[in-house]
């Protein structure tokens, strides 16, 4: 199949993928690889092996892209339905890779050339399957794409008109207590009717993977969910000391952050319905729809430097943005990596709120990064692991505050206040997902009605600003239900709020000396996934999240803003 490097996604070509020919091929290179007799005989036949594995990896990805902007298009729900079943098999490719990697005789040679992240990856790897499992990831994989399509299908009906999950948002935020109150009740009641068929999805996700975690010698899924994840240089206890110091530091910051909101927008309590309501005369909104925003943009990253015009531009003249909601659209927004094409993709659902600039400038961070480092090799490099790519999206959305005034006008300053305290006030609630998902999989016997109460018992130690009573799906502990984090990726939560410390760092950096701040930044972008998260964090002269003070003396910074902007 012949490859246009510069074609646009529209004429991306997708052509279902013959895994017995790509598998014959992988074997081949594979057999050369532990025959090599010398270390680059061995690197030749490791670009080998990532050529056939990117080719896969590209027509799944162009067929995720366009099951993701239509869910309702029968023909690529049928491949990516065909992608479920079939590549939980070529996990077995990567695991039998990753063997002959650690067992090389050309080994301290080649981490010489590559270093040692791919083979301390590789150890971790080979770890989380065996054959045995193929079915069970299948249908995790199902029961993933369910949610997904289940989600995406959503209508909303709010006053004689019809909303999706995304477009329904801006109705939460209006200024009329009462028609705010009726749109989000319309939304968990939504989530109401649909409950018992989202928790019989999630109840056979928790049963589905503690089963593969016995299979592969785990006690439960917690271990074998950081194996997945990648998780190199930390592990649950340094993770539940970072949400032992949030609860300490954070969430008595988050809960004099409510106080101060409900006393400007006057209520006697913050109700759910109030929770995305800021300011009393309305919250920040962005000057324009989809092309004022991309225009600001262009313009925000000429500004920044040369490298993020230039990358902007390549995004638009190639159609590598899908941005605006639409009816059958996957909610949420993400960034995928198109190997074969070298093009990162964004993927966003704009309704008109604050949350277009936020996501647009957080995904086009990833983009960033992965375009910056797609040269490195082996292909895993192209993308760090997910706790250290989050820093590069959420610094990004820092780095972006020159733009606000293009994007807000006489809303920037809101916009800057409100993007500050929604970023200090998601670290509780980032954790308190995190926290859940550990209890869940430590019980997974637990009934659905165990795990909700866990997580109101959860939700109230990290969130006790919030009243959620007034709602029959929210009161019984059904707020959990709408991550989607918890369904299709476990114990990623925890990765947003680790890199929130890290960009909020990178803001204070900026401040002080972009030049100095943004040098740390690109060289961050370069290295990829070269390193574990604690070695990328040193590297961009950052301090580690994990050690204790350092997000206390962070928050007090950021609190001093805040009043500052206040």
């Amino acid at each position: 199949m012949s490859i246009d490097p510069q074609a646009a996604f529209p004429d991306f070509v997708y052509q279902r993928p013959d895994l017995k020919k790509s598998e014959t091929a992988f074997r081949e290179a594979l057999a050369r690889f532990e025959a090599a007799p010398d270390p680059a005989a061995a690197a030749a036949a490791m670009e080998d092996i990532d050529a056939i594995r990117a080719h896969v990896a590209t027509q799944y990805n162009i067929c995720y892209i366009r099951f993701s902007v239509d869910t309702r298009d029968e023909f690529y729900r049928e491949e990516k339905d065909w992608f479920d079943q079939q590549l939980p098999a070529t996990e077995a490719w990567r695991a039998d890779y990753y063997r002959a990697l650690i067992a090389s005789p050309h080994r301290q040679a080649l981490e010489e050339q590559y270093g040692e992240q791919l083979f301390l990856g590789a150890e971790l790897s080979i770890k989380t399957f065996r054959p045995e499992i193929i079915e069970d990831l299948q249908a995790e994989n199902a029961g993933t794409s369910e949610y997904t399509q289940l989600r995406g299908g959503a209508q909303i009906e709010v006053n004689g008109e019809t909303y999706n999950l995304s477009s329904i948002t801006p109705k939460e935020q209006v200024a009329d207590r009462e028609a705010r109150h009726q749109a989000s009740k319309a939304k968990w009641d939504w989530y109401l009717e649909h409950q018992e068929k989202i928790e019989g999805i999630y109840d056979r996700l928790v049963k589905l993977r503690h089963k593969m975690a016995q299979t592969l010698g785990y006690d439960n899924f917690v271990a074998l969910g950081y194996a997945r994840m990648n998780r190199t240089d930390y592990g649950p206890e340094a993770v539940a000391n970072f949400r032992r110091q949030v609860k300490e530091f954070i969430v008595p910051i988050a809960a004099r952050l409510a106080e101060a909101q409900r006393q400007r927008i006057g209520v006697e309590k913050i109700r759910y319905y109030d929770t995305a309501f800021r300011f009393p005369d309305g919250n920040p909104t962005p000057v324009g729809g989809r092309d004022v925003l991309v225009d600001a943009a262009r313009k925000l990253y000429d500004g920044l430097s040369e490298e993020t015009g230039e990358f902007f531009r390549l995004l638009e003249n190639r159609q590598l943005m899908d941005l605006e909601a639409k009816d059958g659209k996957a909610p949420g927004g993400y960034c995928t990596y198109v190997n074969d094409y070298g093009a990162p993709y964004i993927f966003s659902n704009f309704n008109g709120t604050s949350h277009d600039v936020d996501v647009l400038t957080h995904e086009f961070g990833h983009a960033f990064q992965v375009y910056s480092s797609r040269k490195l090799k082996p292909m895993e490099y192209a993308w760090p692991t997910y706790d250290a790519a989050e820093i590069h999206s959420m610094s990004m959305e820092f780095f972006a505050y020159p733009g606000v005034p293009d994007f807000f006008g006489d809303d920037a300053k809101k916009y800057f206040y409100s993007h500050l305290e929604s970023a200090m006030r998601f670290l509780p609630y980032g954790c308190a997902i995190d926290e859940f998902q550990h209890r869940v999989y430590e019980r997974p016997e637990m009934t659905p009605a165990e795990r909700n109460a866990t997580w109101l018992n959860i939700a109230a130690e990290y969130m006790p600003h919030v009243d959620y009573t007034d709602h029959p799906f929210l009161a019984q502990g059904g707020m959990w239900q709408s991550q989607l984090h918890l369904f299709g990726m476990p114990f990623y939560y925890i990765d947003y709020c680790l890199a929130q410390i890290c960009a909020f760092q990178f803001w204070l950096k900026n401040e002080e000396d972009h030049a100095a701040a943004w040098s740390d930044y690109v060289r961050l972008c370069e290295a990829g996934g070269s390193m574990g998260f604690l070695k990328l964090v040193e590297l961009a002269g950052l301090e580690n999240p994990f050690e204790d003070g350092v997000m206390e003396k962070i928050a007090a910074r950021v609190t001093e803003r805040l009043d500052e902007l206040g």
